[in-house]
C-alpha cells in the first residue's frame, strides 16, 4: 500500500535523495518550503503523514505544528530538527508531536519513523495473530496437565493477555477462539478445584493464597512499611478488567501485579467478609455472631459490618493501623463525594479502606436493562464500559490524590464474574437462596457433573443454617434455574454476568500495589 507524505522543510531541494529512497519504499512524498504553503497543501489534499522541519523562516516548526493540530488532529507529524535542546522537545511533545528526529537523519531513520506511525498497527496485528496461533495447542496441553495453583495462575494470565491483545490489535475474529479456550480451561479447572479445594481449607501444602490471608500476607506488610495505605476494593472486578484500566493509573504509579484466590462461593457475603475479617465464614459466624447474618436473600445485610471485621483483624495482628483506620463503602454519588471530601484530611490515618460497588451493580443491572445489554453485549464491550466508568469515577481522582501525597495504593477485589451461557436445573425447598451461580438450602438436587455439591458446609468453612443444608456451586459457564418457569428464567439469565461459581474469572483475583512515581 502506498502512503502520501508531506515534507515541510525550507531546504526541500537538498532532500531529493531521501525523497527518492522513500519513493522506492512505497511512500509518495510531496514537498513544501515553508509552513504556510504546507498548511495550504494539507487543506487541499489528503496526506497520511507530515515530516516537519523545526527551523524555518516565517512560520516555524512549532507554530506550524500548532496550526496543523487545529484542523488535522489525527495526522501523524514527525518533527526533524538540528536542536537537541530538551525544552524544545518538551514543547513539541506538549503540542502533540508523534515522533522527534534530530539531524543529521538517514533515509532509513525516516522510513522507520514513518513505518512506526503508519504501519505499526497492521504489523502488530499480523504478529499477534501469528503468535496466538502458534501457542494455541500449547495452552490446551497446559490446562490438561496443570496440577498447582501457580500453573493455573500462569494459564489465566496468558489467556487474559491474549484476549486483550486480540481485542486491541486483531480484527476480533479470533476472540471467539480465545473464548472457547477459556471455556475449555474452565472445564479442566472445575475438576481440579473440586478435587483440591477441601484440602486447601485444611492446610495442604499446595494451597494458594485464599481470601482470609490476603490482608495479613499482602496488605499489612505495606501498612508496616508505609506512612499511609489506601486499600481500594472494587467489588466483582476481573483480572482482564483491571488490566483494561491499568494504563489510566500508570502515569502516576509504578504497578506491581499479583494474584490471589477467592474462597467459595465466589460471592460478596463470603469472599469479602473473609477478606476484611481474615477468617473463613464459619469462623466469622462462630467468633462474631453479631456481625454475621444468615439472611438468605439479603446479601447487603451480610456485609454490613465489614469495618468492624477489619478493625478486629487489625487488633489481632497488632497492626499500626489498629485505631488508625477509616472505612468507606461507596455505592452512590453521595458516598463517593464523602470519600473524596474526607481524603485530604486523613493525613494521619494509617489505613484508608474503600469498597466500590459500582461494577457489581452494573453487572447485575445489565440482566434487567436492555440499554446496558446493548452497550455491553459481550465481555470485551463490558470491559470497555468498565474502563469508561473508571476513567470518570471519583476512585481515580482519589488515587491521583494519593499519588500526589505519596500514599501507597493497594487495589484488589473480592471475586470476579463469569459470562454465563447455559442453564442447568436445580431442585430444592421453597427457602432455597435465589442466587443463580450458587445456591444454598435444604434437599438440593442437581446434575452433579456440572455442579459441586457441598453437603457438609462446616467441613468447607461455611456456616450451615440447618443440619441438612447443602451448598451448590456451579462450574464452567452454567447457571442454576428451577424447573418451574425454566425457559423464562433461562432466557432472563442467559448471557449475563454472574458470580459465586468456579471459573478462572471468578476465582483468580487481581491484586496490585501502586507506588507513587
Amino acid at each position: 500500500m502506498g502512503y502520501r507524505v508531506l515534507w515541510i522543510d525550507d531546504n526541500i531541494d537538498e532532500l531529493q535523495s531521501h525523497i527518492r529512497f522513500l519513493g522506492q519504499k512505497g511512500y509518495e512524498v510531496s514537498g513544501a518550503t515553508n509552513g504556510r504553503d504546507g498548511l495550504a497543501m494539507l487543506d487541499e489534499s489528503k496526506y497520511d503523514a507530515v515530516l516537519l522541519d523545526e527551523m524555518m523562516p516565517g512560520l516555524g516548526g512549532l507554530e506550524t505544528l500548532e496550526e496543523i493540530r487545529k484542523k488535522h488532529e489525527h495526522i501523524p507529524v514527525i518533527m526533524i530538527t538540528k536542536s537537541e535542546a530538551e525544552d524544545l522537545m518538551t514543547k513539541a511533545i506538549g503540542r502533540r508531536i508523534d515522533d522527534y528526529l534530530v539531524k543529521p537523519v538517514s533515509p532509513l531513520q525516516i522510513q522507520a519513523a514513518l513505518k512506526k506511525q503508519l504501519e505499526a498497527r497492521v504489523i502488530t496485528e499480523q504478529q499477534v495473530t501469528r503468535d496466538y496461533l502458534q501457542q494455541f495447542n500449547a495452552v490446551g496441553d497446559r490446562t490438561a496437565t496443570a496440577s498447582t495453583p501457580a500453573e493455573w495462575e500462569a494459564i489465566y494470565e496468558d489467556l487474559v493477555s491474549w484476549g486483550l491483545d486480540l481485542f486491541r490489535y486483531s480484527d476480533h475474529g479470533l476472540l471467539g477462539t480465545q473464548s472457547e479456550q477459556m471455556s475449555a480451561a474452565n472445564l479442566a479447572l472445575g475438576r481440579y478445584v473440586r478435587n483440591r479445594y477441601r484440602d486447601w481449607l485444611h492446610g495442604s501444602d499446595d494451597a494458594p493464597l485464599l481470601s482470609p490471608g490476603v490482608y495479613e500476607k499482602l496488605v499489612e506488610p505495606e501498612v508496616q512499611a508505609s506512612k499511609q495505605v489506601l486499600w481500594v476494593i472494587i467489588d466483582c472486578m476481573r483480572a482482564d478488567q483491571w488490566r483494561m484500566v491499568e494504563p489510566l493509573v500508570e502515569p502516576y504509579f509504578r504497578i506491581e501485579r499479583q494474584q490471589y484466590w477467592s474462597i467459595l462461593p465466589t460471592a460478596t457475603p463470603y469472599s469479602r467478609n473473609a477478606l476484611f475479617a481474615g477468617l473463613y465464614p464459619l469462623d466469622i459466624a462462630k467468633g462474631y455472631p453479631n456481625l454475621w447474618h444468615n439472611g438468605i436473600n439479603d446479601d447487603s445485610s451480610r456485609n454490613a459490618f465489614e469495618d468492624k471485621l477489619l478493625a478486629a483483624q487489625l487488633e489481632r495482628l497488632k497492626s499500626p493501623a489498629a485505631g488508625s483506620m477509616r472505612y468507606y463503602k461507596i455505592s452512590d454519588a453521595r458516598d463517593t463525594d464523602s470519600l473524596r471530601r474526607d481524603f485530604g484530611s486523613l493525613n494521619d490515618v494509617r489505613l484508608v479502606a474503600g469498597v466500590y460497588n459500582f461494577l457489581d451493580i452494573m453487572a447485575h443491572g445489565r440482566s434487567q436493562s436492555s440499554i446496558l445489554k446493548e452497550l455491553a453485549p459481550d465481555e470485551a464491550a463490558f470491559r470497555t464500559l468498565m474502563r469508561t466508568w473508571f476513567e470518570h469515577s471519583s476512585v481515580l481522582e482519589v488515587m491521583k490524590d494519593a499519588a500526589r501525597r505519596g500514599t501507597t495504593v493497594v487495589v484488589t477485589t473480592d471475586h470476579g464474574s463469569l459470562f454465563c451461557k447455559r442453564a442447568t436445573k436445580i431442585r430444592g425447598n421453597r427457602d432455597t437462596s435465589t442466587n443463580v451461580r450458587y445456591k444454598f438450602g435444604d434437599n438440593l438436587t442437581v446434575d452433579d457433573k456440572r455442579v459441586m455439591l457441598i453437603k457438609d458446609p462446616a467441613d468447607y468453612k461455611l456456616p450451615p443454617n440447618s443440619s441438612i443444608e447443602t451448598y451448590a456451586v456451579t462450574t464452567e459457564n452454567y447457571y442454576l434455574v428451577y424447573p418451574t418457569n425454566f425457559h423464562e428464567y433461562e432466557r432472563l439469565y442467559r448471557d449475563s454476568f454472574q458470580h459465586g461459581g468456579i471459573s478462572l474469572e471468578e476465582l483468580i483475583c487481581p491484586f496490585a500495589v501502586l507506588r507513587p512515581r
